[in-house]
């Protein structure tokens, strides 16, 4: 047999498998073809991943009584075997926006991390989820129920599972790409086009390893897609509204910086500097003011949709922004009226 796993991309936090049965390969139920060759799966989360369409044998989902055979091409998304862990459950408040019995919505405030990790092992949403739910399907190592994230100084909408099949569901369709994910950012400049997309391969910089950068010619890094329309415009910097196609890490961020439009504030990737406007002390003043009020990226993951799991009714949740990112807004719509009067 030949065996190809390949985990896709860190940003969503599945790992896809692909496997080519042998050319001497005995008819072998799925199941058991699979518990074979990947590492620390159980049998039940290869029955979930089964039974939420994530087996692919020569490109069509099957049923775990399927036989495979020789030259069969098996496709699996799985969520990252589980590791030993000391994650600690921790009483911190959680803004909840939807929950029912297989996944859980909630709106992550700016400065929250979302999973433990190097220099920060407590104060998570993690910690703070396994103190409200009881039994959250592991995905990787202290990352339960995870199936996407974002940085610690965005705010907005992550949707966590709080099954096995529910996480093999949620996965899959980040993987196709067919959840909704709506970003308002703040951004250096007057942006030239209404609208517009943003393409180009996303990798760590070669450079700073701490940054994300852009490689258009696809030649590092993974392939990322920003669609982006301009919400309103205050002479030196721009509302804008950002869909993402795909997920990688920091992608708005690093997009935006590509094109010449750093978030504001965004101090990683150098937005934390007046990059456009005037030279005048009180302008920089102004700006100064801007940036005590919103110590962070000014960005909000506002919209996030996805097909329910079990009901397969397509739902869609709406934040509204954070009070830091609504002032700083309404210092700029007053500096803007006041500079054309």
């Amino acid at each position: 047999m030949n065996e190809n796993p390949e985990e896709i991309t860190n940003d969503e936090l599945y790992e896809h498998f692909k496997f080519v049965a042998s050319e001497g390969q005995e008819p072998l139920r799925v199941d058991k073809f699979l518990m074979n060759f990947i590492e620390n799966a159980t049998r039940n989360k290869i029955q979930q991943a089964i039974k939420a369409g994530n087996v692919l044998v020569n490109e069509k989902a099957v049923k775990a009584n399927y036989k495979v055979k020789a030259n069969d091409v098996v496709r699996v998304v799985l969520a990252h075997p589980p590791h030993e862990n000391l994650l600690v459950a921790e009483d911190i408040p959680i803004d909840i926006i939807f929950e029912d019995d297989e996944v859980i919505v909630v709106n992550k405030p700016a400065g929250m991390v979302v999973h433990p990790g190097h220099g920060n092992y407590s104060g998570t949403l993690v910690n703070a989820l396994i103190y409200h739910i009881d039994n959250l399907p592991k995905n990787s190592n202290e990352r339960p129920g995870l199936v996407h994230r974002i940085d610690k100084d965005t705010s907005g909408l992550l949707v966590v599972a709080k099954t096995e099949f529910a996480m093999a569901n949620l996965a899959s369709q980040f993987f196709n790409r067919t959840t909704e994910r709506l970003y308002l950012a703040l951004v250096w400049g007057n942006m030239e086009e209404e609208e517009g997309t943003i393409e180009g391969n996303i990798g760590r910089s070669l450079k700073n390893r701490l940054q994300m950068d852009v490689f258009p010619d696809g030649d590092f890094g993974k392939h990322a897609v920003t669609h982006y329309k301009v919400i309103e415009r205050f002479s030196y910097v721009t509302l804008v509204e950002c869909k993402l196609e795909t997920g990688r890490t920091h992608q708005i961020r690093a997009h935006f910086k590509h094109i010449g439009h750093t978030l504001f504030n965004d101090e990683r990737y150098g937005g934390d500097r007046i990059l456009k406007g005037t030279t005048f002390t009180k302008y920089k003043q102004f700006v100064d003011n801007c940036f005590k009020i919103l110590p962070r990226q000014a960005l909000h993951a506002k919209t996030l949709g996805f097909e329910h799991p079990t009901t397969k009714k397509f739902l869609r949740f709406n934040s509204e922004l954070p009070e830091d990112m609504e002032l700083v807004l309404e210092k700029w719509r007053n500096y803007t009226i006041h500079q054309k009067e």
